[in-house]
This record gives structure tokens, C-alpha cells and sequence, in this order.
């Protein structure tokens, strides 16, 4: 990851321009908001619950809350692969609630900053994966820049914490 933001068309109006983080799955490249990511972690000891949903890998202990963890190769239906030194767990708050969870990336890439002007609106793509919760496409001079909908990827994911709470 970037140790500083890069700006790509960034204008002087910072209504104007989105603060992302980036990162891999696959051979895509996505971004979210960067005021919803808590943190980055490399990868830790996941534990499994019971009955949890297919791309629910666990949960996590950090620094004492348990964060449930989402597998976004399996959230979008593609095939996993081996544990990489590079894969991250991205620790984001979500939604109205406000809750908080992590989700495993192959790699993360770097913090930008993207002019709103150079975004398209979502492409209706049936089928493909994760286009439901993609909010649009941002068009770098040498790549494209998938930008995800956090709240509309995990708003009908149960999550184990809640399952927990649920049976206390």
C-alpha cells in the first residue's frame, strides 16, 4: 500500500473528489470509501462458527471485539485460492447500524484520490460477479477501478455475531 494518496484527475474541490482505498480479488481491481475503513490487518487465526452463511469464513478477535470476517471470493462466486502473504482482512463499519466487520482481500493496493467526474455509473451486467453491489467504474489512465457499495454487498449477510447475540 501507498504510503501517500495518489491523485488521479483530482480537482481542487474535495466535494468533488472520492478518498479510496484499493484493493485485489482476483485479477479485478476494487475500491471502497476510505472514511469506512477502521483498519487494515494482515491475516490472523479465523475461528469457524456453526450454520454460518457460505462466504462467512468466522470470526476475529481484535484487541478484544469480535468482528466477523466475509470471504469476497466467495461472496462473488469465484474460486479460492491459497493463503497469500499479501492477502489483507479490511475492517470497514457498514450500514445504518453501523456495524462493523472485516473481509478478506488477495491484495491491498494503495489510497487515492479520484475525481467524481472520471466514475461512470454501474454497468448492468447480469451474471457477473459482484455486479449487484458495484456503485460504479473508475477510469485510470492505464486500468479500471471497480468501486463497491458496502452497504448494498453486506446489507443481507448474516453475520455470526449477530447469530450469537441472537442466541444469548
Amino acid at each position: 500500500m501507498s504510503d501517500s494518496p495518489q491523485d488521479h484527475n483530482a480537482t481542487a474541490n474535495d466535494s468533488d473528489v472520492l478518498q479510496l482505498v484499493s484493493f485485489e480479488i482476483g485479477t479485478e481491481e476494487y475500491a471502497i470509501p476510505i472514511l469506512a475503513v477502521q483498519e487494515i490487518n494482515r491475516m490472523m487465526s479465523i475461528t469457524r462458527v456453526p450454520n454460518s452463511p457460505p462466504s462467512v469464513e468466522g470470526v476475529i478477535n481484535l484487541r478484544g471485539r469480535i468482528i466477523p470476517v466475509v470471504d469476497l471470493r466467495k461472496r462473488f462466486g469465484l474460486s479460492e485460492v491459497e493463503d497469500s502473504a499479501d492477502a489483507r482482512i479490511i475492517v470497514v463499519e457498514v450500514g445504518q447500524q453501523g456495524r462493523v466487520l472485516g473481509f478478506m482481500v488477495d491484495r491491498v493496493n494503495q489510497v487515492l484520490r479520484l475525481a467524481r467526474d472520471i466514475v461512470d455509473p454501474a454497468p448492468s451486467v447480469a451474471g457477473a460477479a459482484g455486479a449487484d453491489f458495484v456503485e460504479g467504474v473508475g477510469k485510470l489512465e492505464d486500468r479500471l477501478l471497480i468501486l463497491l457499495d458496502l452497504d448494498r454487498l453486506f446489507a443481507d449477510t448474516e453475520l455470526p455475531t449477530e447469530a450469537l447475540a441472537a442466541a444469548a
